[in-house]
């Protein structure tokens, strides 16, 4: 059975997933988050894609990139899933895979959804019951998408810029976005949308990467509308 096409837009953000082989632990040291992480700044570099968000759970992983060009994503996961395994295999004496098939991704309508799927991704450890604050959890852009904490990797997208053009005022109004959980509803069309890898967007928004692509941009007929958009 043919592999399905991704969306790859230049410039359009995707939400990406990966996860361990079988949910196997990717993770097991501190070391492990550090070398991800400095594989993936490296990766990003090279292939001109940008971080907006991120998470390391223990086994998977949530990022949130937009590429320069329109295969720049697939080839930084390639390049970073062949630098990862080579350091997890080697620090650990192991062999074969680490990673469960390739990764998922669904673009992202980034007027409208771009911070929600942030705080989905930054809010992966509160809803693993792992931490009761983002702010606890070490390993996820919350530190400086939120408290201004120095990164290299990340590239702030223009959307989060426009919150406010003062560093600490936009910052303040980042956190408040998580005062409030995240709807049951929008979860799900979060996961749904990713799981299936299409887009996450408002009707609008799908009816034009539909004609773009001439792919099915959303769940049911292509150009059928979804209830609530």
């Amino acid at each position: 059975m043919p592999r399905k096409p991704r969306f790859n837009l230049p410039g359009v953000p995707q939400h990406v997933v990966q996860r361990g082989n079988n949910r196997s632990p990717c993770f097991s040291e501190e070391q492990d988050y550090r070398q991800y992480l400095d594989d993936l700044e490296v990766s990003a570099e090279n292939y001109q894609c940008r971080i907006h968000a991120y998470v390391l759970m223990t086994n998977h992983v949530h990022l949130l990139v937009s590429p320069c060009y329109t295969h720049a994503i697939s080839q930084m996961m390639q390049a970073l899933g062949r630098r990862y395994v080579y350091y997890f295999n080697h620090r650990y004496k192991r062999t074969g895979t680490l990673w469960e098939g390739r990764y998922r991704s669904s673009l992202v309508d980034s007027e409208a959804y771009l911070l929600a799927c942030m705080r989905y991704i930054e809010l992966n450890p509160v809803r693993a019951g792992m931490v009761e604050q983002p702010s606890q959890y070490r390993w996820s852009s919350f530190h400086s998408n939120a408290r201004g904490e120095a990164s290299e990797l990340l590239d702030p997208h223009p959307v989060y810029l426009s919150m406010n053009r003062d560093e600490q005022l936009r910052q303040q109004a980042y956190r408040n976005l998580f005062l409030d959980q995240l709807e049951a509803d929008l979860i799900d069309e979060i996961r749904d949308t990713l799981n299936h890898e299409l887009v996450l967007g408002r009707s609008l928004f799908k009816d034009l990467i539909e004609q773009e692509t001439g792919r099915q941009a959303r769940l049911g007929r292509p150009g059928r509308p979804v209830s609530g958009e």
